[in-house]
């Protein structure tokens, strides 16, 4: 069987509330992990209408850092947390969103991230992201998936740091350019899924979707990986 992690910038959803929801739709995610959630007025109301317009429910995240992972109908929810990375005086305060979920016999601990401009933080935090990541999915016996906006391209060192513990899906098995940035017309990728090697990739893409529907959803487009037990046919049940 095939697991469907996806992640999206959604940029607090101040564009256009429609395109997003049939951008969610698209995605068909059976996890989906979110950057610039809604976090100030009604913030949990927001999340939960922003999960139900593309099937999801909320399974882990804090109001601060933004980040959430939502959780589709077929996979089972263990356990959801959030926590909050080292803060910098002066810049926004980062978060993980970790929720571990398990389907057809295969479990996995997601992450959703969304680091700094600032390289330095930034650095800090794909550290630290990793180290928490890692200890959630050792606990629960589960196997590590991070996803999330980096802010850096893949030859930068936050991006290197985390692909040297958790492959990049793109480019194991690519669909599409896998460009995310900006949503109209995009010339960056900027955003990514990156798992463990005991997953085996079986695509790594964007979404299909009207080009004007993902320019008016968001700033950044999604992307989305699909997933299998490495040795396993991506059809097993």
């Amino acid at each position: 069987m095939l697991l469907r992690v996806a992640s999206y910038n959604v940029r607090a959803m101040r564009d256009d509330v429609a395109a997003l929801g049939q951008v969610m739709t698209a995605l068909r995610a059976d996890v989906l992990c979110v950057q610039e959630a809604p976090r100030f007025l009604c913030w949990r109301r927001r999340r939960r209408n922003l999960a139900a317009s593309g099937g999801l429910r909320v399974a882990a995240g804090l109001r601060v850092g933004g980040v959430a992972v939502l959780a589709g109908p077929g996979v089972r929810v263990l356990h959801g947390e959030g926590r909050r990375l080292r803060f910098f005086f002066g810049l926004e305060q980062r978060a993980i969103a970790v929720a571990v979920v398990e389907t057809g016999g295969l479990r996995v601990a997601v992450g959703s991230i969304h680091l700094d401009l600032n390289e330095g933080a930034r650095l800090y935090h794909s550290h630290e992201a990793v180290r928490i990541l890692q200890e959630v999915a050792d606990r629960f016996d589960a196997l590590p998936v991070l996803a999330g906006d980096i802010n850096e391209q893949s030859d930068r060192p936050s991006w290197r740091y985390i692909a040297g513990k958790l492959p990049d899906c793109y480019p194991l098995a690519p669909r599409g350019d896998g460009l995310t940035f900006p949503a109209r017309g995009p010339h960056l990728r900027i955003d990514a899924i990156f798992a463990v090697a005991g997953l085996r990739v079986v695509s790594c893409g964007g979404v299909e979707a009207d080009p004007a529907v993902l320019a008016a959803a968001s700033d950044h487009r999604p992307v989305v990986a699909e997933l299998a037990a490495a040795g396993g046919s991506p059809h097993e049940e």
